[in-house]
């Protein structure tokens, strides 16, 4: 049962987390502002550490642009509703997927052009790749299932149903594959050669998971939850062995084998870095001021930095039946990306 007493001990041990973090300094600061501009929302990033791109889901197409210098390299156009991005280096092959089309473009890595596309079911949101299986799975918030789609082929192969809205998935590289079910509460672990859900793990006291990161030395599944904690999972029994605040909003996670550091990028314009000390010791070391909307993000591996986009915003447009709450005006050409290092 929750008291006032268990209240008092919980702010008090946050409040000395904080300090311990600020005693040490910040662990990650601002090294670089790409400023890119154009008009649209945003939602997912994928970042390539070896060609050194950073894709960027930018509403109807996907930016691609230099990793080091932030210049653009190049443009992948009729992505309508794109929210996410999957990359298949070994096959040559990116993956993008079109909410507003129900399509995933198959694309080119090296030229950025189109192969073609494939369908998948109403709304896909996070796309991935699993190297294990070579298949791409589209998880498709409104029909609630997951299309697989041979990598190498194009061919659809498909369809796993879910118990809910799929967010984001990770795959552990060995024939397991994971998806947040954000209205459920929970983690559905996937059978990426049998095409079926193995199990399904409920992720209390996380509530409406989004983001979600994976440690695969260690077994570990970071989850990003709307109740401003992140969830540190056993990705092979599904049990939740640690919790961390984190900041408000998030809408993704990141996990770096190279520090230990698991990252989780919240709205309100905070990066919290959370370092895992052991199996079932997990601290946080920071929360890196950013901007506020700046709630995805992608990890560079081989640097350490994380990308984060963000704009500046405007008051929102009065409310109408079809849109009771609508969302806060994107000021013009204010988009930019946010490269965060030590």
């Amino acid at each position: 049962m929750f008291t006032k007493r268990s209240f008092v001990l919980s702010s008090a041990f946050l409040l000395l987390t904080t300090l311990v973090a600020a005693a040490a300094g910040p662990v990650y600061h601002l090294l670089n502002t790409y400023a890119l501009g154009g008009d649209g929302g945003w939602d997912y990033l994928a970042l390539d550490s070896s060609a050194r791109r950073v894709y960027i889901s930018r509403a109807t197409h996907v930016i691609v642009i230099d990793a080091d210098s932030g210049k653009p390299v190049g443009d992948i156009l009729d992505t309508p509703g794109v929210h996410g991005i999957a990359l298949a280096p070994e096959l040559g092959r990116g993956f993008i997927s079109n909410g507003r089309e129900g399509t995933v473009t198959i694309f080119d890595l090296k030229n950025l052009t189109t192969i073609s596309k494939v369908k998948a079911g109403e709304n896909p949101d996070a796309i991935l790749y699993d190297p294990a299986s070579k298949r791409v799975f589209a998880f498709n918030g409104k029909s609630q299932d997951a299309t697989a789609i041979d990598a190498a082929t194009g061919a659809a192969l498909g369809t796993i149903k879910l118990e809910g809205k799929p967010e984001f998935a990770v795959s552990d590289g060995k024939g397991g594959v994971f998806v947040n079910i954000e209205d459920k509460s929970q983690i559905d672990a996937i059978d990426p050669a049998k095409l079926k859900v193995k199990a399904s793990w409920p992720l209390s006291p996380c509530e409406e998971p989004s983001g979600l990161a994976i440690d695969r030395k260690n077994h570990r599944l970071f989850a990003g939850c709307d109740n401003k904690m992140m969830a540190v999972v056993d990705s092979d029994t599904g049990k939740v062995v640690a919790t961390a605040p984190i900041g408000d909003g998030v809408d993704a996670n990141a996990f770096d084998p190279g520090t230990g550091f698991a990252f989780a990028s919240c709205g309100e314009g905070v990066l919290t870095v959370v370092h895992e000390d052991s199996s079932t010791k997990f601290s946080v070391v920071d929360n890196v001021p950013t901007q506020p909307g700046a709630r995805t993000m992608a990890l560079d591996e081989k640097t350490h930095n994380v990308y984060l986009v963000t704009a500046k915003f405007g008051p929102p447009p009065a409310p109408t039946a079809d849109n009771p709450h609508p969302r806060r005006t994107i000021l013009p050409d204010s988009f930019v990306v946010l490269v965060y290092g030590k």
